[in-house]
């Protein structure tokens, strides 16, 4: 069975995957999940290193909505332990791009209004209010009141760094789970991104922008089914 390293988008950490890791334990898969170091002087390689540092074994690494770089970057700097790449909801990188150059070139702009900068410690974070809105509007209470507690200020150096992508990221199986009912990184866009991948490498999901949330079971299926796919 597969080992997966779960990896947040901004704003999110490792409380968000509990239901999800209970989901693919249903399918013999051995599930963890890190918090990506932010504050200042973080950067984007910053958090590739702790994801490489995570590793004991060939893994496979989910990355969440800003979470797509860092696990991208991690590749790019030791994918020796890394069996494939797996956008969920994610921002794929294409080569040059970062995080917030992808978020300005969409079309729509959801998560603007939203942002709080604090340009003082070079962070930002979501207005308390837009949270369920935009994130967890089809997601249990629970998990609302979860959020609400735990969502934190995010670094915005490693959101503003390019990446470089060569054969190192490139040539790893690679894969994208596209939330259709997303009201924070909008699905057409979604599927612009996915179109980095294999056609047979894509696959959507029915639910909002907290897949672990709405639809952990569903995700869990689908990342089973994923692993059939990699050599």
């Amino acid at each position: 069975m597969a080992d997966f390293l779960l990896v947040h988008g901004a704003g999110f950490g490792a409380w968000c995957w509990p239901w999800l890791t209970e989901a693919l334990a249903g399918y013999g898969h051995s599930a963890r999940a890190i918090d990506l170091p932010r504050g200042p002087g973080i950067s984007l390689s910053d958090q590739a290193r702790a994801i490489c540092d995570s590793l004991t074994g060939p893994t496979l690494l989910v990355g969440h909505s800003a979470g797509g770089f860092p696990i991208t970057a991690a590749a790019e700097t030791d994918p020796a332990k890394i069996q494939a790449l797996i956008w969920l909801c994610a921002y794929i990188p294409a080569n040059g791009s970062s995080v917030a150059s992808r978020r300005r070139s969409q079309s729509e702009q959801p998560l603007r209004p939203a942002l709080r900068i604090d340009r003082a410690t070079g962070s930002y974070s979501f207005a308390p209010e837009s949270l369920t809105p935009l994130f967890f509007h089809d997601c249990p209470p629970e998990a609302q009141a979860l959020a609400a507690r735990h969502m934190a200020h995010e670094s915005i150096a490693p959101q503003e760094t390019p990446i470089r992508l060569t054969p190192r990221s490139r040539n790893l199986p690679r894969f994208a789970i596209t939330c259709e009912n997303d009201r924070a990184i909008p699905a057409a866009f979604q599927h612009t991104m996915a179109g980095a991948v294999p056609p047979d490498h894509r696959f959507s999901l029915a639910c909002g922008h907290a897949p672990f949330f709405a639809r952990p079971k569903e995700t869990a299926a689908l990342l089973h089914r994923i692993t059939a796919l990699i050599p």
